[in-house]
C-alpha cells in the first residue's frame, strides 16, 4: 500500500525568462492584463530551462521528498519527453509502475513565458493527457492512504469514479480541481465535496464556482462537515476552513518570486502532507506555506520543493491566526 497516490498530468515544462516581456492592461485579455512583445522583434532571453511538470508529478515530488511512500498516475507518450518525466519521478523516489505510456503518443508540453517579476503566461499542448480517462487508471492497484487528484481536464465523471474508489479502499481524498472542472458549476461539483477530505482552489476559482464575493460566503458554500476547504489568495496568503473554524496564513513580503509556476501544487501538496502527519490546520498551513515560498524562489515547479520535513522552529515562525 502507498501512503499517497497522485493523479493528473505529467508534462515537459520549458521556461523562457526575460525582462523584455511587457505587461499591458486591456479589457481585450481575459485577465485584464496581457503579456506582450514587439511583433517581428527578436527577444533576448535571460534564462531557458527544460524541466518536467504537471500537477501529478509536482505533487508526487512533494510527498516523496517529505517521506511518504508515493506513486504517480499520469499519461505520457513513449517519446523522449515521456521518458524524462519517468526518469525525474524515479530520481525523486516516486513509484512509476502506474504511469500510462502511449505507443506513438506525444507527452504534454508547456512553454512558460516568464517575466522578471515571476509572473508568466503558459502555452499548453496537452498531448496524450488530453484524453486521460478511466481506462488509464489501474484501479485494482490503487491502494493508498491518500489519493491526491489534480486537474482532470473537466472529466467530472472520472472524479466521481475516483471518489468511489477512495471510499471503497478507505483512502482519504484530496482534490485540486482544474479550471475545466470549476467551469462545470457548483451544482455538478457539490456532490463530490462531501467525499473530499481536502478541497483546494485559489480565490478566483472559488469565486467563479460559488458566485460569491466575500471569502466567508465562499467558504460557507464549499464547506462540508469534517472536511477542509483550502483557498489560496496569491501574495495575500491562504485560508483553511474546517467545521466553522477558519485560519489565515500570510506570506513573507520580503521573499522575491523568481517564478510562481508550481506554487499552487506546492501549497496544496504541502498542506495535505502537513495534515496527514498532524491533523492540525495550523501545522498544515505552515508546511504548505514553507513549501510554496521555497518553490517561488526557483525557476521550475520542482526545484524548490522542500527536501526534508520542516523543523518545529520553521513551522512556529509562520504567522497563522484564527479569523
Amino acid at each position: 500500500m502507498f501512503d499517497v497516490i497522485t493523479i493528473g498530468a505529467g508534462t515537459r515544462d520549458v521556461f523562457l525568462v526575460s525582462d523584455k516581456f511587457v505587461f499591458v492592461e486591456s479589457s481585450r485579455f481575459d485577465t485584464g492584463v496581457g503579456e506582450c512583445v514587439a511583433l517581428g522583434s527578436k527577444i533576448e532571453l535571460d534564462t531557458i530551462l527544460h524541466t518536467t511538470g504537471g500537477g501529478a508529478t509536482n505533487a508526487a515530488t512533494t510527498f516523496a521528498r517529505l517521506g511518504f511512500k508515493t506513486a504517480a498516475i499520469c499519461k505520457v507518450g513513449d517519446d523522449s519527453v515521456g521518458r524524462d518525466v519517468i526518469i525525474d519521478l524515479h530520481r525523486e523516489g516516486v513509484d512509476t509502475t502506474l504511469v500510462k505510456r502511449v505507443p506513438g503518443g506525444m507527452t504534454g508540453y508547456s512553454t512558460l513565458l516568464t517575466a522578471a517579476s515571476g509572473e508568466r503566461t503558459v502555452l499548453v499542448y496537452r498531448g496524450v493527457s488530453a484524453q486521460f480517462g478511466q481506462q488509464d487508471i489501474p484501479w485494482s492497484e490503487c491502494s493508498a492512504r491518500w489519493i491526491y487528484v489534480t486537474s482532470l481536464a473537466g472529466n467530472v465523471a472520472l472524479m466521481k469514479k475516483i471518489s468511489n474508489l477512495a471510499e471503497r479502499c478507505g483512502a482519504d481524498l484530496a482534490w485540486n480541481p482544474g479550471s475545466q472542472e470549476i467551469g462545470k458549476g457548483l451544482s455538478v461539483i457539490r456532490p463530490l465535496l462531501g467525499k473530499t477530505r481536502i478541497v483546494n482552489m485559489n480565490r478566483e476559482e472559488a469565486e467563479k464556482l460559488t458566485k460569491k464575493k466575500s471569502l466567508k460566503d465562499m467558504l460557507a458554500a464549499l464547506a462540508t462537515r469534517g472536511n477542509v476547504v483550502l483557498v489560496t489568495d496569491g501574495e495575500n496568503g491562504a485560508y483553511a476552513h474546517l467545521d466553522g473554524k477558519t485560519y489565515f496564513c500570510g506570506t513573507r513580503k520580503s521573499i522575491k518570486a523568481v517564478s510562481r509556476t508550481g506554487a499552487g501544487d506546492a501549497f496544496g501538496s504541502g498542506f495535505v502532507a502537513g495534515w496527514a502527519k498532524s491533523h492540525d490546520l495550523k501545522t498544515a498551513l505552515a508546511v504548505a506555506t514553507l513549501n510554496a515560498q521555497s518553490v517561488i524562489q526557483h525557476v521550475g515547479a520542482k526545484a524548490g520543493i522542500l527536501r526534508k520535513w520542516p523543523t518545529p522552529s520553521q513551522i512556529k515562525h509562520i504567522p497563522i491566526k484564527a479569523i
